[in-house]
């Protein structure tokens, strides 16, 4: 590709594209292919001017070797990250926009005032059109005003006020769909899968085709270490897959044949063979983006409050029109009254305060499904966290190594580490990411490894055999027998780990005690709520009393229950929700399922994935508990706004009206104020809420 250096500084590139034109689609691509490489930070692509901003971390030779090598026709990218892009939909609103624009001030400029008559006269059907089939349908809602004051002006002959009354509706109404359009594809471009080729099996064997080929009913390999494409059932292997980022559980789930397996999840060891049930649009991934394409069912309250409000201050507008006229006979200070009225503003500004939420939510790796929930969560004075996945980081990590048969620890944690390093599960690596940090360097000192998938492994070690994995494995299947000098030593040990059991020649000689560590920021996360209003902080938890007592302590929270079931979580949420709270629920296993539908606002922990299980109302993206506090700052800051946006609306349209009543403005230039005040404010609700480093600044 041919480009030249505009301007650089360390670290940042801008380069400019020598070519005629730039399509979106070939931005894309180049998007695509500079995002693929690690050392590539940030890139800003305008198709228009063809540069290209490029934020990169090492040595500028990189990039320059990366742009010199890409070709369009040689990078093959996901067609759903295509579609998802954003970038068509941005060009289009964007030229509607500046288009509606240059029109209006060019009709102005250069048309006759008859023939600007006459397209002003066309243009009004529509909006009176609209107000005749509200007053049909028995309702005086804001299409009858908009159709009263944009027939009266015309009737009078004050056709720059109709004109101006429906130009900055139609600007309104390309702002508001350009809002909503881009909060629904932005959350669509953060939760696809963007998979771009998969191995299909068939007659003649394993044949690599573009995902878009795949249909229901084909068969799909997904080797260890690859993500699963779709929803299926796996016909045939054995694997164990790796699901936190649907259902939050930290430990790999065991899949064999006639299990079903879902898109967005990983194999974290084996191979699979799955029989296609859903492709793209139909997956239980997807269906997430569908609930988001339907929020006008999940409007927060100040929205439909507004709107109402909105339709409901209709009939009092046309009462003061005709007051005004009756008491002064004049028909000036009358339309002051028409050409000002509360609901465009009203009707308009809130539901972009509470999209554009959604949509600076989604810029911090946060997903909200609707209105109504960032709502709760700015109302919410109580939240629930769940311990494991969540305070914590579903990382296993070796805490203790138990020795049952003489060895030393460090001896038997070296053989360990020896026989795990073959499978990388997570159980695997923390065992042998504990020998590493000991630099316990092992030998291959065993023979060939045989591994029973989902139960340990089984090799020899000289003349010995020796086993590791679970209890069933090891006990059970492998008869493994405990030294009865130790029984009591076995008996007591710490309950609240995970443990990993190691047998040379049919008897006990390690256990290898496994814990979840508790995440760095979670105290500071929590201190952080309490400032932004939260007053009561619980953590529920199925762990024993001891592991759950010393969390507690270790975060901060008010309350800890331990040992609880699933519906005991549902349970305790209810019962403070019937006590005049609001509660957030926070979790991220299928068994905090329950207590998340229970909640206000329930929130899906995916540490790190970009999608979470589809009965929470918001999920969280990042590997972070500081976006919970960035969630509510927003919700709080959301609030605010709507606030101030009331505040706003009354006091300048109120001053409109008292103006034009006393004679001081003419109903031109109330109009244009009113319009002009309505642009102002729903352009004020489109900015973000939070500045642009606040999560990176909370995280320092």
């Amino acid at each position: 590709m041919r480009f030249r250096i505009e301007h650089e500084i360390r670290g940042r590139l801008r380069i400019h594209i020598c070519r005629k034109h730039m399509t979106c689609r070939e931005a894309d691509i180049l998007q695509y292919y500079l995002n693929s490489r690690d050392f590539v930070t940030s890139v800003k692509i305008n198709d228009r001017l063809k540069d290209v901003v490029i934020c990169f971390c090492g040595d500028r030779r990189q990039v320059i070797d990366l742009l010199r090598g890409f070709h369009y026709e040689q990078v093959q990218v996901p067609e759903q990250y295509l579609q998802n892009s954003g970038r068509e939909l941005n060009k289009e609103n964007w030229e509607k926009l500046v288009n509606k624009i240059v029109l209006y001030a060019g009709n102005k400029l250069f048309l006759p005032y008859s023939l600007r008559t006459v397209i002003t006269v066309c243009k009004s059907t529509k909006y009176l059109w609209n107000g005749i089939k509200t007053l049909a349908g028995r309702k005086i809602e804001v299409p009858v005003l908009d159709a009263a004051s944009i027939g009266v002006s015309i009737l009078r002959g004050d056709i720059n006020t109709a004109s101006s009354v429906m130009f900055l509706l139609g600007i309104g109404e390309i702002l508001e769909e350009w809002t909503h359009k881009k909060s629904v594809d932005d959350l669509a471009r953060s939760m696809s899968l963007n998979v771009g080729r998969v191995w299909l099996l068939g007659e003649n064997g394993e044949v690599l085709v573009n995902a878009d080929e795949i249909k229901p009913g084909d068969k799909v390999v997904v080797h260890m270490g690859n993500m699963i494409p779709f929803d299926g059932i796996v016909d045939s292997g054995e694997a164990m897959v790796n699901q936190a980022s649907l259902t939050g559980e930290s430990m790999p789930v065991a899949k064999s044949a006639g299990k079903y397996v879902y898109a967005g999840t990983a194999v974290e060891e084996g191979d699979i063979v799955i029989l296609v049930k859903a492709t793209s649009g139909f997956t239980k991934f997807e269906k997430i983006v569908t609930m988001i394409e339907e929020t006008e069912k999940l409007k927060s309250s100040v929205e439909s409050r507004a709107e109402h409000l909105a339709d409901r201050l209709v009939p009092y507008t046309l009462l003061g029109t005709g007051l005004v006229y009756l008491f002064t006979r004049n028909t000036t200070k009358a339309l002051s009254v028409l050409m000002v009225d509360f609901s465009c503003a009203l009707k308009l500004a809130m539901p972009i305060s509470v999209l554009s939420a959604i949509r600076e939510a989604n810029l911090h790796n946060i997903t909200v499904k609707g209105g109504k929930f960032l709502e709760a969560v700015a109302e919410a004075d109580t939240i629930v966290f769940d311990k494991t996945g969540t305070l914590t980081k579903a990382q296993p990590t070796v805490v203790e190594v138990v020795s049952f048969n003489g060895d030393t620890p460090n001896e038997l944690l070296r053989l360990a580490a020896c026989l795990e390093e073959h499978f990388p599960h997570s159980m695997a690596k923390a065992v042998v990411d504990a020998a590493r940090a000991k630099n316990l360097v092992h030998e291959e000192m065993h023979s060939k490894v045989e591994y029973i998938v989902a139960h340990g492994i089984s090799t020899k070690v000289g003349e010995r055999k020796a086993v590791i994995g679970s209890y069933h494995f090891v006990f059970e299947d492998e008869q493994c027998i405990i030294p009865e000098e130790m029984t009591e030593k076995f008996r007591s040990l710490p309950t609240e780990y995970s443990h990993l059991y190691l047998g040379i020649d049919q008897k006990l000689a390690a256990v290898i005690c496994i814990q979840d560590p508790l995440r760095e920021e979670a105290s500071m996360v929590i201190r952080e709520l309490k400032q932004a209003g939260i007053t009561k902080v619980v953590m529920m938890t199925g762990d024993g009393e001891r592991t759950a007592c010393a969390i507690a302590k270790k975060v901060g929270v008010d309350e800890y229950y331990s040992e609880v079931l699933p519906e005991d979580k549902a349970g305790f949420v209810e019962q403070e929700k019937a006590e005049g709270r609001k509660v957030i629920m926070i979790g991220d296993g299928i068994n905090d399922s329950p207590a998340l539908s229970a909640a206000d606002a329930g929130i899906a922990i995916s540490d790190g994935a970009e999608i979470a299980r589809e009965i929470a109302d918001i999920t969280i993206g990042a590997d972070s508990l500081y976006e919970i506090v960035v969630l509510k700052l927003l919700s709080n800051g959301l609030m605010e706004r709507i606030r101030k946006n009331y505040r706003r609306i009354v006091g300048i349209n109120s001053g409109l009206i008292l103006m034009g009543v006393g004679g001081m403005i003419q109903p031109t230039t109330s109009a244009l104020l009113h319009n002009t005040s309505t642009l102002w404010i729903s352009l004020k609700s489109m900015q973000n809420l939070l500045p642009d480093d606040s999560a990176e600044h909370r995280q320092k």
